[in-house]
């Protein structure tokens, strides 16, 4: 079945990935942290959803990290639903982004805030092959006529 849910089966497995992240958001800083993490996918329910596990023993300014991202597929929309929660909001799960993939390249958007202003956000998520996988996010306070991509992220297969 081609509707959709076999979008994400590209991220299953290990990898090991290289980040890029701006130090202060929305603030027209140009001060990128760089730093290396590993991540787990795995497939749940039958393929209508994946999880992943991120972790890094070092992010500039916060220490040690560990994500958790679920995704999840409605078969009937099309669309792909990812919530997302961490140690650097303890406790906490980010409002879901919604999107799917078109031609190779997934988007995915919905509303949160940052710093206590209201913002939209966006995730953009690439295969590169079957080794290489790239993740953007991007913040827009101005109801997305700009955006600031703030965050990049390049997997690449883990050994193994």
């Amino acid at each position: 079945m081609d509707d959709g849910r076999h979008d994400f089966d590209f991220l299953h497995g290990s990898w090991t990935v290289h980040n890029r992240r701006l130090a202060r958001r929305l603030q027209g800083s140009e001060d990128w942290q760089e730093f290396e993490s590993f991540a787990i996918v795995r497939p749940i329910l039958h393929g209508l959803g994946n999880v992943d596990t991120i972790s890094a023993e070092h992010i500039p300014g916060i220490g040690a990290f560990e994500g958790v991202t679920l995704r999840l597929f409605d078969p009937q929309q099309g669309t792909w639903t990812i919530f997302w929660a961490s140690t650097g909001s303890p406790g906490h799960l980010d409002p879901p982004l919604t999107g799917r993939f078109a031609d190779g390249r997934g988007v995915f958007d919905g509303d949160d805030s940052h710093e206590g202003r209201p913002i939209r956000v966006r995730f953009h998520w690439t295969s590169e092959g079957a080794n290489h996988a790239r993740w953007e996010q991007a913040f827009s306070d101005d109801g997305g006529q700009t955006w600031e991509t703030n965050w990049v992220m390049e997997f690449t297969r883990a050994p193994g």
